[in-house]
């Protein structure tokens, strides 16, 4: 599934002029520009929470977290996005059409945290996008309605790996890091819409 309707159609060079002062963040994929939507508590909060547990872990590490005020682009794709929180391991490689330097090209890790209107698009094309990155080689998707974690890991041959944890007590191991993270740390906190009998409580 694509993304929703644009807003706008414009140049790389355009879309990076206007979003330097732009108040609200927008995407851009094949010359065409999208709004981001906003997230929810829940979403804000997983994120907070990754971002943190991630930091600490990643301490003394050739690896940096960010948060979504950091854009990445992929180049082949022309996509141009922020990541709910991307890790970076060595020296950022900057996009040169940027001259603000706000936008890399080579996130070691994509961590999304999925929400009602952009799930269809973080496993969609957005991932698809993701791909076409060379250094990348771990997509995170981070469910906000319920506790799930599913990774893709890239392999040597460039095959993906998939796997899942939602179990109460479950350590997600980040193997593009070295790290694990357990479930209960990015939900702390977190309260859910509507919990089912099998869902955990955190």
């Amino acid at each position: 599934m694509s993304l929703p309707q644009a807003i706008d159609r414009c140049t790389p060079e355009e879309y990076l002029r206007r979003e330097y002062d732009a108040v609200e963040r927008h995407q851009y994929y094949r010359g065409e520009v999208f709004a981001m939507s906003g997230g929810s508590p829940a979403h804000s909060l997983i994120i907070a929470n990754v971002i943190r547990e991630l930091g600490l872990r990643l301490k003394g590490k050739p690896c940096r977290v960010y948060d979504s005020n950091l854009r990445v682009r992929v180049p082949r794709t022309t996509l141009y996005t922020y990541p709910d929180a991307t890790v970076a391991c060595g020296p950022l490689q900057f996009d040169t059409l940027d001259k603000r330097q706000e936008t890399i090209l080579n996130p070691t890790l994509v961590v999304e945290a999925l929400s009602p209107t952009t799930e269809a698009w973080d496993r969609g094309g957005k991932f698809e996008s993701y791909r076409q990155i060379e250094s990348l080689r771990e997509y995170v998707l981070v469910a906000s309605q319920q506790a799930l974690i599913e990774t893709y890991f890239r392999q040597a041959g460039g095959t993906w790996i998939y796997s899942a944890a939602g179990e109460r007590g479950s350590i997600v191991p980040f193997n593009s890091l070295g790290i694990e993270l357990p479930l209960a740390e990015v939900y702390d906190g977190v309260d859910f819409p509507a919990q089912s009998p099998d869902q955990p409580a955190f």
